[in-house]
């Protein structure tokens, strides 16, 4: 059977590779089209590339507790091991001591290749910790990418520092380029030694974020922009602030979703500011997507996270623990190096694979055919390296990616309570299968490894079809091989709706 991408030449087959321009975050097919001086400084970056986040570990050091601002979706709180939410830790730490854990964490998951200072508070609130801990690192961990997160207020004060010590990677929060849209995330700065509140004060945190946006370009740094999504607050408001950071330069946006829960103790939890559904979060990125790249893989990491996205082996790290290790950095710089060889290895192959593939995303439409199929949504359990290869119940969290006439693109990811597990109660197992399949909303398919009879039936019963047929299979390659089993079985004409599960 022929196969070929529907309506597109053989230049846009093989230059989009399954993804329209913009749409699909920092891809593997994104990055073979920037210079190589850029390739080098995102290849491994698991937040600035979607295809190294499969492969490739991050960590933060919990060195910054104070900060400059209060945002209302914003409550720091320490010793929350269970919480899996910016500005959250367990343990703040000195410079020398995340130095040794950096180096602790480099020498036992050597993945990581990213070391980022990201709170509690704000890196550049806490300057001296945090250039001190960037200092040392610079010097005893020279392969360690160095990054830095901030919400921009002390950015443009900061930015000769940052230069100094070879930072390439710094991610802005910037939620509103607009004073009315800001007084209602911020409720004051702290500024020239005064707490300024309103409008004033949104006026000037939007003003020196947008002069550190513009220093950071200027200095070859890339510069990746978070804003958090406010369902009524700052929903279509953030189409401008996408349109704007990307005539500024910015390199990636990163679009996420309000975590509002009420047991959190944020002012809009507690107030009951809603948190964006799916769907939400999915048009919104799309309609910024067609101003710049969109990062769709962030997973909201904890200021002390360790691993890849999606995990966190920071209990694996504690000072308590560290302390015992007796770490050779050089020798696990030598181990570090080949490790990473053979996973650029791996990446390099399967980039050629999928250039050869290319164009040949779904069998070709009858001539009278004049509609492509339906674009359809799927769910994926993976524990990592970019297969499907993990058993449904023990899923945290689900993958989700979209296969249409043009191939797959990477869409997001729906958190979801662990189904087994061991000899908790038959009520909370049913609770946590039944959230599972709600979090599938609008999919449907998903693929993992295995899945049980009992979830079977329910996800049939919702819409969703499971699919243990192609595990350990590549991801994309595995979606995509669904995506042409539902078209061959006449499941996609152009003009049915979509099944939604729960709908």
């Amino acid at each position: 059977m022929e196969l070929s991408v529907l309506g597109q030449s053989d230049a846009e087959q093989h230059g989009a590779g399954g993804c329209s321009s913009g749409s699909c975050g920092s891809s593997d097919d994104q990055l073979a089209h920037l210079p190589e001086h850029i390739r080098a400084k995102v290849h491994n970056h698991p937040c600035y590339s979607e295809e190294a986040h499969h492969y490739f570990a991050r960590m933060h050091v919990a060195v910054a507790p104070a900060c400059n601002i209060q945002c209302h979706y914003c409550n720091r709180k320490y010793d929350c091991a269970n919480e899996s939410r910016p500005g959250v830790v367990s343990e703040v730490l000195d410079p020398l001591q995340a130095v040794k854990k950096v180096k602790a964490v480099a020498a036992t998951i050597p993945q990581m290749t990213v070391l980022g200072i990201a709170g509690p508070g704000d890196p550049l609130a806490n300057p001296e910790r945090t250039f001190e801990t960037f200092r040392m690192l610079s010097e005893q961990a020279p392969d360690i990418k160095l990054c830095v997160s901030t919400n921009g207020l002390a950015l443009p004060d900061c930015v000769d520092e940052l230069a100094k010590h070879n930072i390439d990677h710094v991610t802005i929060t910037i939620n509103c380029v607009d004073p009315e849209v800001g007084a209602k995330i911020y409720p004051w700065i702290y500024w020239n030694n005064q707490r300024i509140r309103g409008k004033k004060a949104a006026k000037i945190l939007i003003e020196r974020q947008q002069k550190g946006l513009e220093m950071l370009v200027a200095r070859g740094i890339l510069v990746k922009v978070n804003s958090v999504l406010i369902p009524g607050v700052n929903d279509e408001h953030l189409k401008e602030v996408s349109r704007i950071v990307k005539a500024k330069g910015a390199f990636l946006h990163n679009v996420m979703p309000l975590i509002a829960e009420a047991e959190h103790g944020t002012f809009y939890g507690v107030m009951g500011q809603r948190s964006p559904e799916p769907e939400e979060l999915q048009d919104l990125q799309d309609a910024c997507a067609g101003d710049m790249n969109m990062m769709r893989h962030c997973r909201q990491c904890r200021a002390d996270a360790v691993g890849l996205l999606g995990e966190d082996r920071g209990d694996e790290f504690t000072l308590d623990k560290i302390e015992a290790m007796d770490i050779d950095y050089a020798a696990a710089m030598v181990k570090r190096a080949a490790i990473h060889a053979a996973i650029k290895e791996e990446l390099d192959d399967k980039a050629a694979k999928k250039a050869r593939l290319a164009g040949l995303a779904v069998p070709r439409l009858e001539a009278t055919q004049s509609k492509a199929p339906r674009p359809v949504l799927m769910a994926v359990a993976t524990s990592g390296g970019g297969l499907v290869n993990q058993h449904y119940g023990h899923a945290t969290e689900f993958l989700v990616y979209e296969a249409s006439a043009s191939g797959v693109r990477f869409i997001g990811h729906r958190k979801v309570d662990q189904y087994c597990v061991g000899n908790d109660s038959c009520g909370e197992k049913e609770s946590a299968l039944a959230g599972s399949i709600r979090a599938l909303k609008g999919c449907e398919a998903v693929l993992c490894s295995k899945i049980g009879y009992e979830p079977w039936g329910l996800l049939e019963e919702a819409g969703i079809q499971p699919n243990g047929e192609h595990a350990m299979e590549p991801i994309e390659e595995a979606v995509l091989a669904v995506y042409q089993e539902m078209l061959q079985a006449g499941r996609l004409a152009p003009d049915e709706a979509p099944l939604r599960a729960n709908a």
